[in-house]
């Protein structure tokens, strides 16, 4: 095989890391590299991702990716994480997070002194949350909505905050994961089975190493970087009470609706539908409802709803477009060649089926920080996987199983991953500055996986 589509991707992916340290405009640098490795890949006779609708003229079809990544991402994950964005602008708007805030700071006041053990918590607590919730992205803004403002003003950085959440993403497990239904489908494994048995004897101690790489990384940064004004600027806020307390409970409303109705805990006879887009609109309607109630004014309500939307726009020009740029650069490195020229030398390693496996688990890992979609990684790397085992002579399900958990962890370590660029905007922190934190974590569980499981 020829790996020139993989150096050439390579050497993409070097100038554009380059660029992007240098703080050009990310969407701008992701985009112009992605149609210039698609434009290479057409050259080269490449074979390039499938179109729904080709335009007929091959240049004007380089294009028409663009159009239809919009056209996908708007309909899907980009509705949602504006709505999100929305409801996260509306409920500081009321004053709802800050009553959040000042109904948990009392139990929670014995964590003042002990702030990165309550932020280190959050890990385990979100992971099991994201079995119910499976959206990086959705979690991660419903946890900034939640526990970002609880955690700043118990004196956590905004820094550490962001990243124990995005750190809750860091496991794609349970029934409702895309990539684990990929996996048992790939394996040939019942999904509940492979959750009970495969997936969380693994997680666990992974978490545990997490929570404790977590305290001591973020203790370490927050000491070098200082961030003292920043926390007495919340802390002011946050005494500032407009709304009742009551208010409480419409920032986690989202999450409770979405817990009640998951398909895990199958709670209703008459099965009940809900996606995380539809419970955020439910909760902005309760929200208005109560805002209703307390002001008694139509006109002021009906006012107040001009935030959702300007909340919703933020969030589509700042993040949703370089989700969709992102993309773009995702589809320019499948049509180098770049994950098919990895897979041919892992298999010309001369490894083992341990070797091999760990190779590949690792690669899963890095091509899921390039292309900032542990979905896409995996779905790249995982149909393959049968037909490697075969070949080595061992079991599809111990090659699979660590291979899906990297690809989700390598997303909360990737710069253009929607989970960090959506946080990010939200704490208004540099994607990059949470990768600088998530990386040691997420490399040692890396590690501790691979041995775990391997060896």
């Amino acid at each position: 095989m020829s790996y020139l589509g993989t150096i050439l991707s390579l050497i993409f992916v070097v100038i554009t890391a380059r660029l992007l340290l240098k703080k050009y405009n990310p969407h701008a640098v992701l985009l112009v590299s992605g149609l210039l490795m698609l434009i290479t890949a057409q050259l080269l006779n490449y074979n390039l991702p499938t179109l729904k609708t080709p335009t007929g003229f091959s240049c004007f079809d380089l294009f028409r990716y663009i159009k239809e990544s919009f056209s996908k991402t708007n309909a899907g994950v980009g509705l949602m994480i504006m709505s999100i964005g929305g409801f996260v602008a509306y409920i500081d708007k009321i004053g709802a997070s800050d009553a959040l805030v000042q109904v948990t700071m009392k139990p929670l006041k014995l964590f003042k002194k002990r702030p990165y053990i309550a932020a280190s918590m959050v890990i385990p607590i979100g992971q099991i949350l994201f079995t119910a919730i499976p959206s990086a992205a959705g979690l991660g803004l419903l946890l900034m909505a939640s526990l970002f403002p609880i955690l700043v003003n118990l004196g956590v950085s905004r820094l550490s905050a962001v990243s124990v959440i995005t750190a809750a993403t860091a496991f794609g497990i349970g029934p409702a994961s895309a990539i684990t239904a990929s996996a048992t489908s790939i394996a040939q494994l019942d999904t509940i089975l492979f959750f009970l048995d495969y997936q969380i004897p693994l997680v666990w101690p992974l978490s545990i190493s997490m929570m404790v790489t977590y305290y001591f990384v973020n203790r370490y940064y927050d000491n070098k970087n200082s961030h003292e004004g920043e926390l007495e600027n919340v802390e002011e806020k946050a005494t500032k009470l407009k709304a009742p307390l009551a208010y409480a409970i419409i920032p986690i409303l989202p999450i409770i609706l979405l817990i009640i109705f998951s398909k895990i805990f199958s709670l209703f006879s008459q099965p009940i539908v809900l996606d995380t887009t539809t419970a955020m609109f439910i909760s902005l309607f309760v929200a208005l409802i109560c805002e209703l109630i307390r002001t008694r004014s139509i006109k002021t309500v009906f006012n107040s709803l001009q935030t959702f939307w300007n909340g919703m726009g933020n969030i589509f020009k700042t993040v949703v477009t370089l989700i969709i740029t992102a993309d773009i650069f995702a589809k320019g490195l499948i049509s180098l060649g770049f994950i098919d020229g990895l897979l041919d030398l892992a298999q010309n390693l001369g490894f083992g089926g341990v070797g091999v496996g760990i190779v590949m688990t690792i690669m899963i890992f890095l091509a899921s920080m390039l292309m900032g979609s542990g979905n896409a990684a995996f779905f790249a790397f995982g149909p393959l996987v049968p037909k490697i085992a075969s070949k080595l002579g061992i079991e599809s399900s111990s090659m699979i199983l660590p291979m899906q958990l990297s690809a989700s962890m390598g997303r909360t370590v990737s710069p253009v991953a929607g989970v960090i660029i959506a946080t990010a905007e939200i704490a208004k922190v540099s994607t990059i500055a949470i990768v600088k934190r998530n990386i040691i974590p997420l490399v040692v569980a890396l590690a501790i996986m691979l041995f775990y499981h391997y060896i």
